[in-house]
């Protein structure tokens, strides 16, 4: 061991202080065992993720901040969508109020976990300022988010380079970049593009939002008349969770409302967005998606800013294929030229599984692209891991939620059973793959064979939705797919009965 490499200790470590991270934190602080020692590794100087890292104009949620906001602190402004330093600042409150932000390690960039089975631990490399540390672990959760940091989704964009103006992308932009009384072209279509176009439309002279194909876009307003009256009349505790219930209720129903109906669905989108639009601006082409509601995700924008921005004229949408950029704009197929000062390249995120950090187990690389998903929480042949990951079609926060109360319960088990480590086993033969995110996004097409697989039967089935995994989390099967690995190499004791573990494993019944 270098000089400069320090080894630290605890039960459970966690990567990643932000949504995720910090729900697991709090869950782990608060259900598992007595005692339990845990550390979150942060690679950045703030807490947040997400939130904290972009910094492009008019950052905002794309979910309700009642469910995206963690259960156990509700969300309390009166507006359900806010903006990236409004959440930034409700993360840190909340990481104060419980003692989460004193287990925080900023500045530590987790880049190789190892799992050892002479020991039963963790070894987690992290690179700091000050030169590598490794931290020792019985249980890991991964809680990284699922893009990548350095690199967005590369585009083939023709032309690009003969470009004169200023190109920028939203997961790099300029905090001095000056874009007032100047044309800007946004390339993309996404919850991104969406954001964008009604900030910019403020101080730029045009704003046009270039599309290949167009996405669906919702209005929601964001005053809340219901939610007045709530807290008003009852605790604030009770009105919060009202809320909360009221919001994923209302979100659920629409999404299966969609994927059963997909014709009416669609009919009663287009509708909402024509009442919406400028006169002389047609639905069609440029607000009739190819694809149903909710094959992708659906973008929300706060009280219609999108189509305000729109009908003041400052802001428009294009919608075609791109011949060639320009040294003075964009021209597509059909000819039309897009002048432009500032082209703005939305284009999309770049997964990264587990945020790029290296997975080994007893020496051999783990490819994530090859395994299952244990109820979308551990990974096949991974001990003593879970891995955060959210849902396609209602807040992430849902999903971490159920993933941690998952982990809170593994832990348990652990401790009374006298487990040393709980390792997924396919127990299915020929299983058939599927998609562990249901969206057919390009993001996600691109980077399917890097993203470990959800199964089609049993235990390795995607997830469904909150209330399910909720209850799997608190009481459903525990058994099927999993290898229990006991403390020491001798009896056990299962269901009563006393059985040879082989090789140091038993399944335990839950």
């Amino acid at each position: 061991m270098s000089p400069t490499t320090s080894t630290t200790s605890v039960d459970v470590l966690i990567l990643g202080a932000g949504i995720s991270g910090l729900n697991s934190a709090y869950r782990i602080q608060t259900q598992a065992p007595k005692g339990t020692t845990y550390t979150i590794l942060e690679a950045r100087d703030q807490l947040g993720g997400t939130w904290d890292f972009f910094k492009y104009p008019g950052l905002r949620s794309d979910s309700d901040l009642h469910t995206f906001g963690f259960a156990w602190h509700p969300w309390t402004a009166r507006i359900p969508i806010a903006d990236g330093d409004s959440i930034c600042t409700y993360l840190r409150e909340a990481a104060a109020k419980y003692g989460l932000d004193k287990q925080i390690r900023f500045r530590h960039r987790a880049t190789k976990t190892e799992w050892d089975s002479g020991t039963r631990r963790w070894r987690v490399t992290a690179g700091t300022p000050e030169g590598e540390r490794v931290f020792e672990a019985r249980w890991l959760v991964v809680g990284t988010g699922y893009y990548d940091y350095d690199k967005p989704l590369e585009a083939v964009i023709p032309g690009l380079q003969n470009f004169k103006g200023t190109i920028v992308h939203p997961q790099f932009w300029p905090t001095n970049l000056d874009y007032a009384g100047k044309r800007v072209v946004i390339i993309g279509s996404g919850a991104t593009a969406v954001t964008l176009l009604p900030v910019l439309a403020e101080t730029a002279a045009r704003v046009t939002m270039l599309q290949r194909s167009p996405g669906y876009i919702l209005a929601l307003p964001q005053a809340d008349p219901v939610g007045k009256l709530l807290h008003a009349i009852l605790p604030q505790r009770v009105a919060s969770w009202i809320d909360r219930m009221r919001f994923m209720l209302v979100a659920y129903s629409f999404y299966y409302f969609c994927r059963a109906w997909p014709g009416l669905a669609k009919a009663v989108l287009a509708k909402a967005t024509a009442a919406q639009l400028p006169p002389g601006l047609p639905v069609k082409p440029h607000f009739e998606p190819r694809y149903n509601p909710w094959e992708q995700r659906l973008c929300l924008c706060p009280d219609g800013d999108f189509f305000q921005a729109l009908r003041a004229g400052k802001a428009d949408v294009a919608t075609g294929v791109i011949r060639e950029v320009k040294e003075g704009g964009v021209e597509l197929m059909d000819g039309t030229f897009l002048p432009a000062d500032v082209l703005v390249t939305a284009t999309g995120l770049k997964i990264l599984f587990a945020g790029g950090v290296e997975l080994r187990a007893d020496g051999e690389r783990l490819e994530p692209g090859e395994k299952f998903m244990w109820k979308g929480v551990m990974m096949q042949d991974v001990p003593n891991a879970s891995f955060v990951i959210g849902y396609p079609n209602a807040s992430w926060t849902l999903g971490a939620d159920a993933t941690a109360q998952m982990t809170t319960r593994l832990l348990r088990m652990m401790k009374e059973k006298g487990a040393a480590a709980v390792v997924p086993r396919l127990d299915v033969e020929g299983m058939q793959p599927s998609a562990m995110l249901n969206l057919s996004s390009t993001y996600l097409e691109v980077a399917k064979d890097r993203m470990p697989k959800a199964g089609t039967v049993g235990q390795w089935r995607p997830r469904g939705n909150y209330f399910g995994d909720m209850w799997q989390a608190k009481y459903g099967d525990v058994v099927s797919g999993l290898e229990w690995v006991p403390e020491r190499e001798e009896e056990v004791k299962v269901n009563g009965v006393k059985e040879n573990g082989t090789n140091g494993h038993v399944r335990y019944s839950g």
